[in-house]
């Protein structure tokens, strides 16, 4: 498995992403159009020279090597609300109060914000269901982590993540079916899919901006605040592993929550480190691949070299730490595009502390 950013050469693969994803996952819509303008942006993002972070836009593809199939997709805003608004619900207690008559009501309302204006956004997280394996989600989820890290004048020091909602597999949420019974007549999957595309006018013109009471919304509707999509559940065990915290802002759509975490904060931030790469003879590398280890033995740990529009990273069991040095085999170097002395960083697995070690099918199901 190699990271790599986006092509126009991926632009088939990521339109059947977009495709196989479903309703709610607006950051990758199944519009061709739309895809191959994202993709441009994406590249030329990671072209450009960056003193402080703007419109930029980062797309990475999961690529088996063996294949050349793109397994998965991960991407990172960094500067969200740059050119059009982000909206959220931000869930908040009222409370009303009669001195006179002794009586105290305490309520919860939904609203309408653009708190996140200029936070860093991680999203368009997919993984294929056919490639849903061992350390892959890792990869995909925490490669952006050490991405920001490797270049932080790219990025906002405030990241957050918008994850998925809750809605069945034809694509209706429950959340919306209330909002559409009162307020703007139209599907999930028409809204998501003009947000999706850029069109966001139509939040300001059609839905609320006072403060909604949940008490009278549908007993369906108050079920899935704050609540994650089936296949969002693993992406947000390993975000909430990493720092991220839910703190009462969710989509307008289909209510799922927003986390956010300080980039210095962020586990696999702290806990990685940069090395110089040196590229180690036979004497390092046995015929198993692997050789000594001064620290104990190796574990699966994710590699990145430290450039931008080259950017390569990998999980790997065959390289190693010491004093300061990665060493790792030729052939490694070069499938990360790494030449001797190069700058790379590393981020050991075992110390990214996983909220689970149950390894199920489901749990290797991530999208957002």
């Amino acid at each position: 498995m190699i990271i790599r950013p986006i092509t126009d050469k991926d632009l088939d693969t990521l339109f059947q992403i977009a495709e196989e994803s479903g309703p709610g996952f607006t950051s990758l819509m199944p519009d061709k159009d739309a895809l191959a303008q994202k993709v441009d942006h994406s590249m030329a993002s990671f072209e450009r020279k960056v003193v402080r972070p703007a419109d930029e836009h980062y797309l990475f593809v999961l690529e088996d090597e063996a294949t050349g199939d793109v397994m998965g997709t991960t991407g990172i805003e960094a500067n969200a609300g740059h050119t059009q608004p982000l909206y959220h619900f931000r869930r908040n207690t009222v409370t009303h109060h009669s001195r006179d008559l002794d009586l105290r009501r305490s309520v919860e309302t939904l609203t309408r914000c653009n708190h996140y204006t200029g936070y860093s956004e991680i999203c368009s997280l997919y993984l294929r269901p056919e490639f849903r394996q061992a350390n892959a989600g890792k990869l995909l989820s925490r490669v952006r982590f050490l991405f920001m890290a490797l270049h932080p004048e790219r990025f906002s020091h405030n990241i957050i993540a918008e994850m998925r909602g809750v809605s069945d597999a034809a694509g209706q949420s429950p959340f919306w079916n209330w909002l559409r019974a009162h307020f703007v007549d139209m599907e999930f999957g028409q809204a998501t899919h003009l947000v999706g595309a850029g069109y966001t006018d139509f939040i300001d013109e059609l839905m609320p901006s006072h403060p909604l009471y949940t008490c009278l919304m549908s007993p369906e509707a108050r079920a899935v605040l704050s609540q994650v999509h089936s296949q969002t559940r693993p992406a947000l065990r390993i975000l909430e592993a990493e720092g991220f915290q839910h703190k009462g802002f969710i989509d307008l759509f289909d209510a799922g929550p927003t986390v956010e975490c300080a980039l210095a904060d962020i586990r696999s931030v702290r806990t990685s480190n940069v090395c110089r790469a040196r590229v180690g003879g036979s004497e390092a590398f046995g015929k198993t691949g692997f050789g000594h280890r001064q620290h104990g033995e190796n574990g699966p740990t994710l590699i990145t070299n430290a450039v931008t529009a080259d950017f390569r990273a990998t999980i790997t069991a065959d390289a190693f730490e010491e004093s300061g040095n990665l060493i790792i085999s030729p052939a490694l170097a070069d499938k990360l595009h790494l030449e001797d002395g190069d700058l790379s960083r590393i981020l050991p697995l075992s110390q990214a502390r996983p909220a689970q070690t149950r390894n199920t099918a489901m749990e290797l199901s991530y999208a957002y």
